[in-house]
């Protein structure tokens, strides 16, 4: 039989299995999907909204050409991308998954990327969001706010090595070398300029164009998430879990990782916000528990996957390379939660941020309220889109 006659056949037999789950657990899928959708609605879309907004604006004006010439000098050397990459890494950082992706995705659709240097970027630029590590992960899974400050270390940290090593990526191609005289602070305004001059579309639709593209995004990114949140409890209702913890037990004790562990981390590998928090109710030390968080929130989950997939999709990105690269961020984050933890006091002196409960209790209730509004406004834009016949 033809191979793609079996792959044919796996994909309907996964699917029908997915059905059936469906049927067999309604309660638990029903009850799975309001959780995604509480995570989505409630500070998903909110946070990452006003940063896609803006940097659709950023490239309708011209302000991405002038950060990257300005940063030329720096992001060209150190990770072998144009300056633009300075942007996304910090959009990224800032704003969380996959902004990254989306940013990269469309500076690759306007040829300010090339194949090589998107596929470089793409790889660094995807992380969790300082909300999501300091609020979430140490204020609400662990209970213990002086964490935030390592996780976030060992994320960003774990970030910056993959970035590194990305520069080594098809090293043979041949580079545009960075601008290093004097002018390139002209050249930069310069090109600001010209895009803005060239762009003609009113403000009115530019703006409209930025919101609607957002949204639409986050609309898709929300469909992951539910999805996931879904999934994962359907392997858990069909043993999946229990089969896989069968078959790690003995490497667990083996490296004398606790076997709690096995259960969170194989759901995190699905999906990280649900894995992280089994991980934290799971009875291991505190240790092995910062460890396993450090891994999960680099790998970032399928469902992180599937969301950078579905974005890379539109353009020639491999998202091959960016699976690889997450492996390896996960691995980094972990050595580097590892050693830091046992300078907790240290980095607490250094790098502690205070953070409590009150912090992100007014942005998780006003968050989807904001959705909504948004939603709503979408849907407006939409049909006064269609209506011009644009």
């Amino acid at each position: 039989m033809k191979k793609s006659y079996l792959k044919s056949i796996g994909v309907a037999i996964i699917l029908l299995t997915l059905a059936i789950g469906f049927i067999s657990f309604p309660k638990d899928v029903l009850a799975a999907s309001l959780r995604g959708l509480n995570i989505w609605w409630g500070i998903v879309f909110p946070s990452l909204l006003p940063f896609l907004i803006i940097s659709d604006l950023f490239i309708s004006f011209g302000v991405v050409a002038l950060i990257g010439g300005l940063l030329e000098p720096i992001m060209r050397p150190l990770f072998r991308v144009p300056g633009v990459g300075g942007f996304v890494f910090a959009l990224g950082m800032i704003s969380g998954f996959p902004s990254g992706a989306k940013m990269t995705a469309t500076l690759r659709k306007q040829g300010m990327l090339t194949r090589t240097e998107a596929e470089r970027l793409v790889c660094y630029t995807n992380s969790s969001n300082p909300l999501f590590i300091f609020g979430a992960i140490a204020v609400g899974f662990f209970h213990e706010p002086q964490l935030g400050a390592l996780l976030a270390l060992a994320h960003y940290g774990g970030n910056f090595g993959v970035g590194l090593l990305m520069r080594f990526y098809k090293i043979k191609e041949i580079n545009v070398k960075a601008k290093r005289d004097i002018g390139y602070l002209k050249n930069s305004v310069k090109s600001m300029h010209n895009i803005r001059v060239n762009e003609t579309r009113p403000f009115g639709k530019i703006l409209g164009d930025a919101v609607s593209s957002s949204i639409q995004t986050l609309l898709m990114i929300g469909g992951f998430i539910i999805l996931f949140s879904v999934l994962n409890k359907l392997l858990f209702n069909l043993g999946f879990i229990t089969f896989m913890v069968g078959i790690f037990s003995s490497l667990f004790r083996l490296l004398t990782i606790s076997t709690h562990l096995i259960s969170p981390i194989i759901a995190g590998f699905f999906e990280v916000t649900l894995g992280s928090q089994m991980a934290c109710n799971s009875h291991s030390t505190l240790y092995q528990t910062v460890v396993a968080v450090s891994g999960l929130l680099g790998f970032s989950g399928l469902s992180v996957h599937a969301q950078v997939a579905s974005i890379l999709a539109e353009t020639d990105i491999q998202y091959k390379i960016f699976f690889f690269a997450k492996l390896v961020h996960s691995v980094l984050a972990m050595s580097i939660a590892a050693a830091l933890f046992k300078h907790l006091n240290w980095v607490n002196d250094v790098f502690y941020i205070e953070a409590n409960h009150s912090l992100y209790t007014p942005f998780f209730k006003l968050g989807p309220i904001i959705t909504i509004i948004s939603i709503v406004l979408f849907c407006f834009l939409y049909i006064k889109k269609k209506e011009a016949g644009t």
